[in-house]
């Protein structure tokens, strides 16, 4: 028996004797299996389970083992887990967090064990996940962006020696690699929601933790293991197809939009190299707000942006535009308030607050029918890009994964068209008068 064959038989006799497992964690830490899938549901011991398994593995293996986590903060999580269980197992092991991807900023972690065997932990990202051989742990994949990308520069990773694979991950709706491997017949599948935990001894109490939540949706998704695209979409896609008209052509040009009669609110969400710039404008009727002008730019050079913006608040009867003034959108947004004025632009700096509340504003008025968009999938699918996850901590945030060369922006211009309109509750009315008469005559 070598070195590390014994090292790793000692480890797991230690295991079953000093680390506490679960049914289904040990099912997992003793499978043989060279492609694992595993959908757990939030707080059942994927991070601390899947870790314990990577290091029985490599050891008994003699291969170095990859993880690919989320980010980095999720990346050094991981690898603690790692360092309790060697402390716990008494293998010795060295350290290492000063190793550094200059062209990226991110960090690498590593721990090396006995017999050479290195656990290298790092954050998410396709440049990353190239230029290694070893056994591949995907932490939470569901959450990872640009997934896909990831898939496709980390897959060689494993090809030489018979390479592992494990995958694991609560689910994130259907559009993502993790949902696709459901149906891979290549990866034996392990999944456990919240009572399946519970009923092999985890301690939790389901019914309290769904009132506790208090979002059913969300429940569903993170502790009942359900691929529920809703669960996480701010947005639905019947929300959104409920409020699109299949008659309505919006303008595209500036002499096409400065003919449109009404009270017109104007938003716009800057964009340069990986983000559109999208500008939505909604003219009012009544208490609809319908869409009559859309322009988007991909990649266009600033001075380009800067000249149909202006262009348009000098041509078309734009009432109050709110742009986004916040990083690439500051100088935009600074030139445009003083050449028109601050009660006609205004420059948003989003916050956590702010987002939130415009998101919000917008739901609304989908949800009462109040707006009209053209009937477009560039435009629904962007709509529905917009995601509400819950944090660690319990608390909602919102967000939209880089996808098809967008980033919800088409979402952000139309929010920020509803937010221009806020406050501005009807038309500018006039009202004749006779000539100011004065009291007495002379030099004032």
């Amino acid at each position: 028996m070598s070195v590390e064959d014994g090292n790793a038989s000692r480890a797991a006799a230690q295991v079953r004797a000093i680390v506490p497992l679960l049914a289904y964690q040990r099912a997992d830490v003793e499978s043989d299996a060279r492609f694992r899938w595993n959908c757990w549901a939030r707080q059942t011991g994927k991070s601390f389970t899947k870790s314990l398994r990577r290091i029985l593995r490599g050891m008994r293996r003699g291969r170095t083992q990859v993880f690919l986590s989320a980010g980095e903060r999720q990346s050094r999580e991981l690898i603690l887990k790692v360092r309790q269980h060697c402390q716990a197992l008494k293998i010795a092991n060295d350290y290492y967090d000063d190793r550094f991807f200059k062209e990226l900023s991110v960090k690498q972690l590593e721990i090396v064990l006995p017999g050479g065997v290195r656990v290298i932990g790092l954050p998410a990202n396709p440049q990353t996940a190239r230029g290694f051989t070893g056994d591949v742990f995907l932490d939470e994949f569901a959450m990872h962006a640009f997934d896909r990308d990831i898939w496709g520069a980390m897959f060689p990773t494993i090809l030489r020696g018979d390479g592992e694979l494990d995958v694991a991950s609560t689910p994130k709706g259907k559009s993502n690699v993790f949902y696709q491997l459901r149906d891979n017949d290549l990866f034996e599948q392990s999944t456990v929601d919240i009572h399946d935990a519970i009923a092999q001894g985890l301690g939790a109490e389901a019914e309290s933790l769904r009132g506790a939540m208090a979002d059913d949706l969300l429940f569903r998704q993170e502790f009942l293991c359900e691929f529920v695209d809703e669960a996480t979409a701010f947005l639905t896609h019947d929300q959104i197809t409920a409020c699109a008209d299949p008659s309505l052509i919006p303008c595209d040009s500036v002499e096409a939009l400065s003919h449109e009669r009404g009270e017109l609110f104007m938003g716009v969400d800057i964009g340069r190299v990986r983000d559109l710039t999208v500008m939505w404008v909604f003219v009012r009727d009544g208490t609809v707000f319908r869409t009559v002008g859309l322009f988007e730019l991909a990649a266009a050079p600033f001075r380009v942006q800067q000249a149909l913006l202006h262009e348009v608040l000098s041509q078309c009867p734009v009432r109050r535009c709110c742009i986004d003034g916040g990083g690439l959108g500051m100088q935009l947004a600074e030139q445009a308030v003083e050449r028109f004025g601050g009660h006609r632009v205004e420059a948003v700096t989003f916050t956590s607050a702010l987002k939130s509340q415009m998101a919000g504003a917008l739901r609304v008025a989908v949800e009462g029918r109040c707006v009209r968009i053209p009937s477009d999938d560039r435009i629904r699918n962007d709509w529905h890009s917009l995601e509400r996850t819950v944090t660690a901590s319990g608390h909602f945030r919102l967000s939209a994964p880089r996808r098809e060369g967008n980033h919800a922006d088409r979402f952000w211009a139309a929010a920020l068209a509803l937010y221009a309109a806020d406050g501005f509750v009807g038309s500018v009315e006039s009202m004749a008068a006779r000539p100011l008469r004065y009291a007495r005559q002379g030099t004032w």
